[in-house]
């Protein structure tokens, strides 16, 4: 996977509080569903990209990702592999960034 947020270290996503670090995924997802539903293949590849990279950096925040929130976030980051792979309709897309925006209580306040 290439590198795309290379000024973005893991100390400065662990800074951001988790709801920014879902909000931020988000954003990628929400590309990537606009760039699927448009037939744009680059940008889709690319938003997904940016999205996983950014999940695993997430997963690398220790403090903010414990206990079960880690191994949901674990899951949903497999899930989202497998989105990648099969391209699924963008219906199906927008369900998924909705269940992600539900991992924190201020995040689940956005409605798509």
């Amino acid at each position: 996977m290439a590198y795309f947020h290379q000024d973005l270290t893991q100390a400065k996503w662990n800074a951001l509080p988790k709801d920014k670090q879902i909000l931020n995924v988000a954003s990628e997802l929400l590309r990537a569903r606009n760039s699927l539903a448009h037939g744009y293949d680059d940008n889709f590849h690319n938003s997904m990209d940016r999205a996983l990279e950014l999940i695993d950096l997430s997963l690398n925040d220790r403090q903010q990702w414990l206990g079960g929130s880690l191994k949901e976030l674990l899951r949903f980051r497999e899930y989202l592999a497998g989105f990648y792979q099969a391209r699924k309709p963008a219906d199906d897309f927008s369900k998924l960034i909705e269940n992600f925006l539900l991992f924190h209580p201020q995040s689940s306040l956005v409605r798509l």
